[in-house]
């Protein structure tokens, strides 16, 4: 077996709860914020949570690489003014290395936003400014851009805005992507049928690479097709259907890289996860 299946598991009254959470569900991967994702400052990780995270960790037998932690909402890197996306760049360099003192080799973000008051150009070359000087400061943990579905002035729907970003970037040893597949197809990438599945993903790896896809999103999408809206819905409910997660079950791309449900009623996680894994053929 080497599809690793989890959910985005709660962390809250310390980030070793995550991996109960993750293991009490049957998870095999799992996701997670290391601070409150919708304050700027959190306290910082002593020793003792860091240990029992750690030791939590290694009696779960999950995987560093199996675990795609994932930062504020409140960060911005491609922001328009200096000083916000400085406020941004801090933060975010804050959840990189908190990653690096749980041990954990990936961290995942959404792109950032223009709010339409730059071009998109911009926006991106802010965002891979903010990488480069975020790696250069820090080591051992990858960079994750995830599509988006294109809300607002959100960037980074387009296979081509992740593209661009990391092509500034300076060392793309530590850049990857993880893709939502409830953004994807909001954001007009079809995955419903085998040759829309075939078609979506041959032309992800011509444009950005599967050499950098370090993990997804397994979602099903309220919303209908290219319709810019991000609403998440749980596995078969939804206008994706479950062919398209059979599908991904099935594809060697996706072996051994965290596949998470964020999808929207958790009281279902293990039997979604389980659900996921009876499509191995």
């Amino acid at each position: 077996m080497n599809k690793f299946v989890g959910a985005h598991v709660s962390a809250s009254g310390g980030v070793f709860n995550a991996v109960t959470n993750a293991v009490a569900i049957g998870a095999k991967a799992f996701a997670l914020f290391t601070k409150n994702q919708r304050q700027w400052n959190a306290k910082e990780l002593d020793g003792e949570t860091i240990d029992k995270f750690k030791k939590a960790l290694q009696t779960s037998g999950i995987l560093a690489k199996h675990i795609l932690p994932h930062d504020s909402y409140l960060i911005n890197l491609g922001h328009p003014e200096t000083e916000a996306r400085e406020k941004s760049m801090e933060a975010f360099l804050d959840e990189v290395q908190r990653c690096s003192l749980l041990g954990l080799d990936r961290l995942n973000f959404h792109p950032g936003s223009h709010l339409k008051k730059i071009s998109e150009d911009e926006c991106l070359g802010n965002i891979s400014d903010a990488m480069n000087r975020t790696l250069e400061k820090t080591e051992g943990v990858s960079l994750v851009l995830e599509n988006t579905a294109g809300q607002g002035s959100n960037l980074g729907f387009k296979f081509e805005h992740l593209a661009q970003i990391i092509d500034k970037i300076e060392d793309k040893s530590r850049v990857g992507v993880c893709i939502d597949t409830c953004h994807m197809f909001s954001a007009g990438y079809d995955i419903r049928t085998r040759e829309a599945y075939d078609k979506t993903w041959s032309e992800f790896d011509k444009i950005v690479g599967f050499n950098y896809l370090m993990g997804m999103h397994i979602n099903d999408s309220k919303a209908k097709f290219e319709s810019h809206v991000d609403r998440h819905n749980s596995l078969g409910k939804g206008e994706i259907g479950l062919d398209a997660f059979r599908f991904i079950m099935n594809d060697e791309r996706m072996d051994d890289i965290p596949l998470i449900l964020e999808t929207i009623d958790d009281s279902i996680w293990k039997e979604e996860i389980a659900l996921l894994y009876s499509f191995e053929n």
